[in-house]
Order: C-alpha cells, then sequence, then structure tokens
C-alpha cells in the first residue's frame, strides 16, 4: 500500500468519524417526528446556508463538470450559471412555502400541495417526482464515488466494492439522525467541496504554467480544433446558433449547446431546488433569513466565482497536461504531458472513464509530491458525491412515511413509529439506487439525466400555492403528469423509442416537460375554475399576501425586477448570448482578445457579476427572501402531531 493510499484511508476514517457523530447526536436529538424529519424546524442560519449549498451542488459539480468543459468548450461552460439560476428557484419558492408550513405544520411538500388542492393525486405525483428524483440521482454518486476510490486506489477496491462500502456510512448517518444530522454533516462537506475544487484549479494551473500559458493554449487549441460552428468558430469557444432544427440535439453542427439549449438545460438544474426535497429544507428552518445570504453569497457569489475560473482552469488545462494525446503531439511546446503516464498514454476520452476521469487525473498529480494531498482531495470528492444523496435520502424518507404510510396506512402513527418507518425508508431509497447502480451501469447516466428535468415539473404546481391562484387542481394534475411523459419521451431513456430523438430541436428535456406541463395546466385551467376551491384557496393566499406583500414604497421596484430578470435570462443564458461569441475579440484571431481571453469567456464572466446583482435585487431589496416583517404565528403548537391536519383551512 503506497503512501497515497495510506493517506487516503486516513481522511476518509476522520470523515466517516465526523459523520457518524452527528448521526448519533442526531438521533439523540430526535424526540418527536418533526424532529426526525425537518429538525423541529429549529435549523441555524449558517448551517441552512452551508448545508443547502452542499445539497445543491452535487458530485456531479466536482467530478463530471469539468470533464465535460474539457470536451465540450466554453459553449457547455454556461452551465457554470446553475449556481445563479439553482437559487433563483429558492429565491421565487422557499420563503413563501416556509410562511405556509410554519402557520399550517406542513412536513412534506406533499402535505402542503394536497391541503391547498384537496387533492390527493397531487400528493402522489409529489412522492412520484420525489422517488424518480432521489434514486436514479443517488444512484450516479454513489457509483462516481465507487469509480473514484477504483482510481485512486489503483484498483484496490473495485467500483462496486468502494460504491456499497462508502455509502455503508451514509445509511447510518442519515437513518439514525435525520435531517438534523446531514445538515451538519452538510456543513463540513459544503466546505470540502469548495475546497477541493479550488485546489484541483490550482493545482491544474501550476502544472500549465500560469494564466497567460491557459490562454495561449487556448488559442492553439481552437485553432487546432476541427468541430466548427456554422460560424467557422471552434467549438471550444464559441456556441454554435441560437436554436438548430435537429431531430437529435446532440447531433448539432458545432455542438449541441445553443442558445436555447443553454437556456432549457438551465431549466433543467432550476429543479434541484423545486424538487420536493427542498420544500422539506425549506420547513425546517426557524426563519428565512438564512435563505438570502445562501441564495446570494454562498451560491451566486461563492459558488459562482469557483466554477466560473477554477472548473475552467481544470476542463481546458486538461488539454494542456497530455489528455488530449492529439493536440499534444502538434504542440509539445504548449504541453505539460504530466497525464499521459496515468492515462497509460492513451487519449482522455479513449479511457474507461472518458472525461469523468479528468479530475482522478488532476487529482493524482500530487501523488508523489505531496500524498497527503491526494488523501485530503479525495475526500472532498466523495463529501460532494455524499452532500446532495444525503439530504435525498432523508427528505425521500420523510415522504414515503408521511404522504404514504400515514396517510393511508396507520394514520394514528405515533412519533416513534413515524421515525422508525421513515428510517425503513431511507435504507429502501438507498438500497434502491445501489442495486439500480450496481445493476443497470450502462443505464444509469440515462437515468439521472431525467432526475433534475423531473424535479423542474415541481415548477406550475409551486407557482399556484406560493402565487397564482388562478391555477386549479385538474390543470396542476394533468400537467405535471403530462410534463413527466414528456421529458421521459425526449431524455436518453425514452426518446431511443421514439422518432426524434434526444433533445430535438436542441431543447432539454426539461424545455419540452415545461412546455406541455404549463400550458395545459393553464388551458385545463380555463375550464376548470369553481369559486368554492377559490375561496378555499384564498385563505392561503390572502395569509401570504399579508405576511410576504411588497411595501407600497416598493411597488415601482417591480418593473425593474421584471425587465432585470428577463434580460439576463436571455442575454446570459438564452439565445442573445450569441452576442459573447465575438463581442469581445474574434475567437478565431486571439490578437484580437481584449481581455486576453476568449470573448465567450469574458462574456461569461460579465453575466456571472450581472447574476449576482440580480440575485441581491430579487433577494434583498425585493424582500423575495427576507424575514416576514409580521410574525407567522402556527394554527397549533406540535407540529410532529399526529392531528396534523387539524385547524388548516377548508
Amino acid at each position: 500500500m503506497d503512501a497515497k493510499t495510506i493517506w487516503l484511508f486516513i481522511f476518509v476514517g476522520l470523515y466517516w468519524a465526523y459523520c457518524i457523530f452527528w448521526g448519533i447526536k442526531g438521533a439523540l436529538s430526535a424526540k418527536t417526528a418533526s424532529d426526525y424529519f425537518i429538525a423541529g424546524r429549529q435549523i441555524s442560519l449558517w448551517v441552512f446556508v452551508l448545508a443547502a449549498t452542499a445539497t445543491s451542488f452535487s458530485g456531479w459539480t466536482f467530478m463530471g463538470h469539468p470533464g465535460l468543459l474539457y470536451r465540450d468548450g466554453f459553449q457547455y461552460a454556461y452551465a457554470s450559471f446553475y449556481a445563479i439560476t439553482i437559487p433563483f428557484t429558492g429565491v421565487i419558492f422557499l420563503k413563501r412555502q416556509w410562511m405556509l408550513g410554519k402557520r399550517f405544520g406542513f412536513v412534506t411538500p406533499g402535505e402542503m400541495l394536497s391541503a391547498y388542492f384537496k387533492s390527493d393525486a397531487v400528493r402522489l405525483l409529489t412522492v412520484l417526482v420525489a422517488l424518480v428524483f432521489s434514486v436514479p440521482y443517488l444512484g450516479v454518486q454513489l457509483r462516481a464515488s465507487g469509480f473514484l476510490f477504483n482510481v485512486l486506489t489503483d484498483g484496490m477496491l473495485g467500483v462496486d466494492v468502494g460504491m456499497w462500502l462508502l455509502s455503508a456510512v451514509v445509511i447510518i448517518y442519515v437513518a439514525s439522525g435525520g435531517l438534523r444530522a446531514v445538515a451538519y454533516v452538510d456543513t463540513l462537506q459544503a466546505v470540502l467541496l469548495a475546497l477541493g475544487i479550488v485546489v484541483i484549479g490550482v493545482i491544474a494551473m501550476n502544472f500549465v504554467g500560469g494564466w497567460g500559458k491557459l490562454n495561449e493554449g487556448i488559442a492553439a487549441l481552437a485553432q487546432f480544433d476541427t468541430k466548427r460552428t456554422a460560424d467557422g468558430f471552434s467549438h471550444y469557444i464559441a456556441i454554435p446558433g441560437v436554436i438548430q432544427f435537429v431531430s437529435n440535439g446532440p447531433s448539432a453542427v458545432g455542438g449541441a449547446w445553443t442558445g436555447i439549449m443553454i437556456l432549457t438545460y438551465m431549466f433543467a438544474l432550476m429543479g434541484i431546488q423545486s424538487a420536493p426535497a427542498f420544500s422539506m429544507w425549506a420547513f425546517s428552518n426557524h426563519n428565512p433569513k438564512p435563505f438570502a445570504p445562501q441564495q446570494v453569497w454562498a451560491s451566486s457569489v461563492g459558488i459562482g466565482f469557483i466554477l466560473m475560473v477554477f472548473t475552467a482552469m481544470q476542463g481546458l488545462g486538461g488539454h494542456l497536461l497530455g489528455a488530449n494525446t492529439a493536440f499534444a503531439a502538434a504542440h509539445p511546446e504548449l504541453v505539460n504531458n504530466v497525464m499521459s503516464e496515468g492515462l497509460g498514454g492513451k487519449d482522455l476520452m479513449e479511457s474507461a472513464g472518458k472525461q469523468g476521469m479528468l479530475v482522478p487525473q488532476l487529482i493524482a498529480l500530487m501523488g508523489e509530491a505531496a500524498p497527503w494531498l491526494v488523501g485530503l482531495l479525495s475526500v472532498c470528492a466523495l463529501a460532494a458525491m455524499q452532500s446532495t444523496g444525503a439530504g435525498y435520502m432523508a427528505t425521500a424518507g420523510g415522504m414515503l412515511t408521511r404522504d404514504l404510510l400515514k396517510r393511508y396506512v396507520l394514520p394514528n402513527a405515533t412519533h416513534g413509529q413515524q421515525k422508525f418507518w421513515g428510517r425503513v425508508g431511507v435504507i429502501i431509497i438507498v438500497l434502491s439506487a445501489l442495486v439500480v447502480a450496481t445493476t443497470a451501469t450502462d443505464a444509469l447516466v440515462l437515468l439521472g439525466g431525467l432526475a433534475v428535468a423531473y424535479g423542474f415539473q415541481m415548477w406550475p404546481a409551486l407557482i399556484a400555492v406560493c402565487w397564482w391562484p388562478w391555477l386549479t387542481r385538474p390543470g396542476i394534475v394533468v400537467g405535471m403528469a403530462a410534463g413527466l411523459i414528456a421529458v421521459t419521451l425526449t431524455e436518453s431513456i425514452g426518446s431511443q423509442f421514439m422518432p426524434w430523438g434526444r433533445w430535438p430541436w436542441t431543447i432539454h428535456s426539461a424545455g419540452w416537460g415545461i412546455i406541455f406541463n404549463l400550458g395545459l395546466a393553464i388551458l385545463i385551467s380555463a375550464f376548470t375554475q369553481k369559486p368554492e376551491m377559490m375561496k378555499h384557496k384564498m385563505q392561503y393566499h390572502s395569509f401570504l399576501r399579508e405576511h410576504a406583500s411588497l411595501p407600497a414604497s416598493k411597488k415601482g421596484l417591480v418593473p425593474i425586477a421584471w425587465i432585470l430578470t428577463l434580460a439576463w435570462f436571455f442575454f446570459g443564458i438564452g439565445p442573445g448570448a450569441m452576442i459573447g461569441n465575438t463581442i469581445f475579440g474574434n475567437p478565431n484571431d486571439a490578437t484580437t482578445w481584449i481581455f486576453g481571453m476568449p470573448s465567450i469567456w469574458a462574456w461569461q464572466l460579465l453575466f456571472w457579476a450581472i447574476g449576482c446583482v440580480m440575485m441581491w435585487f430579487l433577494a434583498y431589496k425585493m424582500e423575495m427572501s427576507t424575514v416576514p416583517e409580521k410574525e407567522i404565528v402556527a394554527l397549533h403548537e406540535d407540529i410532529g402531531d399526529i392531528r396534523l391536519d387539524v385547524d388548516r383551512p377548508s
């Protein structure tokens, strides 16, 4: 066993001890069902800020994102804007969900939506979304952790063995301590995730030779690239157009990441904070005070800067470190060929893990110089992979217990019974994810691609309960079902049976889903308005308007908020992003690059900064994530009580 493997096991042992400590502490603190499922609504400010950030940005951010940037270049790097679009969903919905949860005692989003719409169909669809989100998404994370440890232990731990072993500790602390344990473990995981991405970016830049060398290499890579857009630009430093009317998006000329594809892909990633799990995160807070700092400073500013800079260093830097063998042969003067040995002389895209091998190879570069750092960065990667998964385990287990078992099987379940079945639910979710990850390896990525797009299909239901009472129960039920079907039929797993392929017209499956979902919800709602239901729903909306409306002095800012938001979505991550290809220099002529970098990168950095301003304006100035001035009075004291449905609006 070499030094890096010894350090790896030392750091993993310390990390596991921390996880188990909080599992035990959480179990001892969970006196009631609400303590277990939503931490008794007592999660503190900084714990939520870090935990919600860790849950939002998974192991895919750490492991997969740099690899796809390596493969597809800066046209894919627009995906880094999910540091803004993910918490944008939180700005729209979290505060108002918290207010409803506090007032009416909701523990799960299924309870909230079924009470609001007077419909068990909505409850069941919400649980379905939670399950189809959690199981494949978790399976991807767990398998990635097994793959990473297989690479870093030089095959000592098989992928499946490592995956099951690493998952055991997650089951222990999540099942034992519930959401409180998840939250406190996530605080460390958020720090490790951010630290790891920064350090690996610095490692890449160190081996590349600095900022100037990186941009010189990017310029040469763009000239060397044979995959060109319709305008004749390298696919590494230009998006290929606004839209392409092709049956299969990935086959688009010059790459799949058109302006419309980027926009609808961002829709999919917005599904992370509209997924049912985040509703429970909202309910778990003592007040909304943590929402704004998480959305603006931790996510948009902090993680956004890290992704825009350090992940780009990793992705593009890989071409200058020997991962691209053809480029290395053509430009040996620009390439520090340090990855060749680790890849066995192969091109990265010919290796077993393809672009997924990039980050493990960057970590392994420190094996001789600093084996302890390899161990630390490996735990950073493991923490990133488990951060999202743990939250979805806990919340999905809670929904299985509250929305299915308690609703239909044990309506008078005690606190102890609810906690017991919640733990059973966690185990079922994890075992299901492990079985899928072990037996369906080829389909796992395809299944994982469905998860976030499914989560985004919760938007119309959340719009209805938080903002727009006009949407009706039949509209929401039919729309959500249609949206889930549309997502399935335009993603890899369903499109293979259809003539249009995956992502037709370079529109992501989340985009197709919301077109059918929201479109049908509006159409059907127009014909299904009932005065008695509107009266029932207005009891919720009257409460929200009383406690969450803007003061009269700020009403004039509403048009500015709309203009700023729509302009950012159009020019930052939509069709208008085409301007960014050339506005700061000709992609084919590095001497015209105004800021010494490709125009597309400068455009992304500019709109990242504008996006941060937008988020600050919405969260703080428009008071969409601030503490309500009027105190929210709960309709009953014990939110975990078996009489949860008492005193709800009728």
